[in-house]
């Protein structure tokens, strides 16, 4: 029986890891007929399939001086709990509004009952869920014991409510191994483990010519190569061993291209960057300032493009980073048949790598060994055709769109199941 789905969260507009993996989700839940619709704070999804409460975005006014209070403190006043409250009524009004006008029969929490960047919105989905006994889903990316900025608070009785809430006809979905063991032994919550994907069958298209210029708009000469750092400028990340990757590697043409820029965690840390890229000879280049989640063109003739604009023309890709929930620009190299350097951070040790890739890996030092291992893959292109396609393939048995459709059709069976 097909199922009217709503997909709750503080954003679904970009290309954050929670509106990308939601997308996915909905488009493999189309093909079994499931239909979709969207609640957030900002959106980027059709109005018609939709519904926007601005309150319910984690940078909206109202939840930006809750956060302001919330964090590196151990005692809340009564102000900041009434403020809590009553935005917490408010939103849960929403939600029945947003169920009642599409008719929803299964919600689907991203992230939203995880991660506290928004505790109002989080609370108003519990006790909604409570009040209600909604079935519902609840896809963890990242829980708040993963970040330090979470770990003092004034909130941790609403941490223990409702991040997340243990609820009967509340089923967990997690994305990696170590998610599962930590919110069993937490909050004595069993798991369903889905890891994130990427439709493999069926490659991307070859480039058009939007993209072409991109070399010239880096200013890129004949005979550079781009070596491709396709995230965000912040510490997690690791670029500054990229940065000792080019520099060992001892090649002028190698430009280090650096997707995105550094986001809402301040610049410090891409000052240094650029200090100790300076120091070490290595040519950086910033095109985060042209790189956006749509395609535009403006009056003047200046591009602005989309990440998988770059990919083609990348010699090598590095994700260099010390932590990740999953890892989406992993995927996303693989799928563009890149190689790939990387530094094995904890859940690709433990989720991916034992799956049979081949990468060029190191353990938080870049020794000669992969230095020699990049530059094979620099200079014998047929070495690098034989790998980017073994890695392919490996993906594609277990990262692919099959595996995400397997564990939906359970979830939703599950749900079937308990309703009977």
């Amino acid at each position: 029986m097909p199922e009217r789905i709503g997909f709750i969260s503080t954003r679904f507009a970009g290309t954050d890891g929670v509106s990308l993996e939601s997308a996915k989700w909905a488009e493999v839940l189309w093909e079994d007929r499931h239909v979709s619709f969207w609640y957030g704070g900002r959106l980027d999804r059709a109005p018609d399939v939709s519904m926007c409460i601005p309150e319910a975005w984690f940078q909206h006014p109202d939840s930006a001086w809750i956060n302001d209070h919330l964090w590196g403190a151990n005692r809340r006043t009564p102000r900041l709990t009434r403020r809590i409250r009553d935005l917490t009524a408010y939103l849960k009004e929403t939600l029945h509004e947003f169920v009642d006008r599409f008719d929803i029969s299964v919600l689907v929490i991203e992230n939203v009952l995880t991660i506290p960047m928004h505790v109002p919105l989080g609370l108003a989905v519990a006790e909604f869920l409570a009040e209600t006994e909604l079935p519902a889903i609840a896809h963890h990316h990242d829980f708040y014991w993963e970040r330090s900025r979470f770990q003092i608070s004034a909130v941790q009785d609403y941490l223990e409510a409702a991040f997340p809430p243990r609820l009967p006809r509340l089923q967990h979905v997690v994305i990696n191994q170590q998610a599962r063991e930590l919110l069993a032994w937490r909050k004595g919550l069993p798991s369903v483990l889905i890891p994130n994907v990427l439709d493999f069958d069926n490659p991307p298209p070859p480039p058009d010519d939007f993209g072409a210029d991109i070399p010239a708009e880096l200013g890129l000469q004949p005979g550079d190569r781009m070596i491709l750092q396709p995230t965000r400028i912040v510490p997690r990340k690791g670029i500054e061993h990229a940065i000792t990757l080019l520099r060992r590697l001892k090649d002028p043409h190698l430009k280090l291209v650096i997707s995105h820029p550094a986001g809402d965690e301040g610049r410090e840390y891409q000052e240094q960057l650029m200090e100790l890229a300076t120091d070490e000879g290595v040519d950086v280049r910033l095109f985060g300032d042209r790189v956006a989640d749509l395609r535009q063109v403006s009056p003047d003739g200046r591009k602005t493009y989309v990440l998988k604009d770059l990919y083609p023309h990348a010699d090598l890709v590095c994700f260099p980073s010390l932590y990740e929930g999953f890892g989406n620009a992993l995927l996303e190299a693989i799928y563009f048949r890149k190689p790939v350097f990387i530094n094995r951070y904890d859940v690709y040790i433990r989720d991916i790598e034992p799956k049979g890739f081949r990468l060029p890996a190191i353990d938080g030092f870049v020794n000669r060994s992969v230095v020699r291992e990049v530059r094979q893959l620099l200079d014998d292109p047929a070495h690098v055709e034989e790998l980017v396609e073994h890695n392919y393939q490996i993906a594609r048995k277990y990262y692919s769109y099959r595996v995400l459709r397997y564990g939906l059709q359970g979830l939703i069976n599950n749900i079937h199941h308990r309703t009977e």
